[in-house]
């Protein structure tokens, strides 16, 4: 299938509109049903770096919601990640003190940043407005992304690329498998009783999604070093990671 970039209903409601809200509860239920929270699980386990003891991990979420996908990872991943400090980034203020309280019980130190990508990405990576500082480097250790890349045709994907590549040395993105299996599952969350906004955005989202190898291409061509992976994972998600080989624990190629 070709690739289409149709804007969504959800990314034009007001936060608080009613529909709004059920649609992200939705996402909720559609996470739990497409295994989002173990794929992410599973690849940041591999992405995660040895720290200096005091020093925290600097991870950075993209597009990051309500914080509340991200949690149940933090939940999943506690005890054997280090301490971690959390940059949950969305243009949209949905992070509640709730999340952000239950992240501190579990030892990560989470923080929510309203601002468009775009905005954080033409922005210096050290900006001393304190949108986003992770460091004397400018970079942070993780960046991740989950259902968001496919919201960006090729040009200002390329663009978005270009600024993570720049901040930081590992990266991953969880999006929808452009598929005719997973189109016609896209069709049938309703039986899970999504409203009318996510049956609709569902559908949009896999005929917006990724297939092969096409976030790889347009990875920015910088200087040697990346190490490059794209995959499926289960029946509806498309996976892709980067790391510069100096942080990699073995050796790799781009695939």
């Amino acid at each position: 299938m070709e690739r289409i970039v149709t804007d969504e209903t959800l990314d034009g409601l007001a936060e608080d509109d009613p529909a709004a809200m059920r649609s992200r509860r939705d996402l909720q239920r559609i996470h739990r049903v497409m295994g989002t929270r173990s794929i992410l699980v599973k690849a940041l386990r591999g992405l995660s770096a040895s720290r200096p003891q005091g020093v925290p991990l600097r991870v950075l979420e993209l597009g990051a919601g309500d914080g509340s996908l991200m949690l149940g990872v933090a939940q999943a991943l506690k005890g054997e990640w280090p301490a971690v400090e959390l940059t949950l980034l969305d243009r949209q203020r949905l992070v509640t003190r709730e999340t952000l309280a239950r992240y501190a019980s579990l030892g990560w130190v989470a923080r929510s940043e309203v601002v468009d990508v775009f905005d954080w990405a033409a922005s210096p990576s050290t900006a001393a407005n304190g949108l986003l500082q992770p460091g004397k480097s400018g970079h942070c250790d993780v960046i991740v992304t989950n259902l968001f890349l496919h919201h960006f045709e090729g040009p200002a994907l390329a663009q978005l690329l270009a600024a993570i590549a720049s901040r930081t040395g590992r990266f991953f993105a969880c999006e929808p498998h452009r598929a005719r299996l997973a189109l016609a599952g896209s069709h049938l969350i309703g039986a899970i009783g999504a409203n009318a906004v996510t049956r609709e955005d569902a559908v949009l989202s896999v005929r917006a999604g990724f297939r092969d190898q096409e976030i790889s291409t347009l990875w920015p061509p910088l200087e040697a070093g990346w190490t490059l992976q794209e995959y499926s994972a289960g029946l509806f998600s498309h996976c892709f990671r980067a790391e510069k080989n100096e942080t990699f624990k073995g050796k790799g190629t781009k695939q």
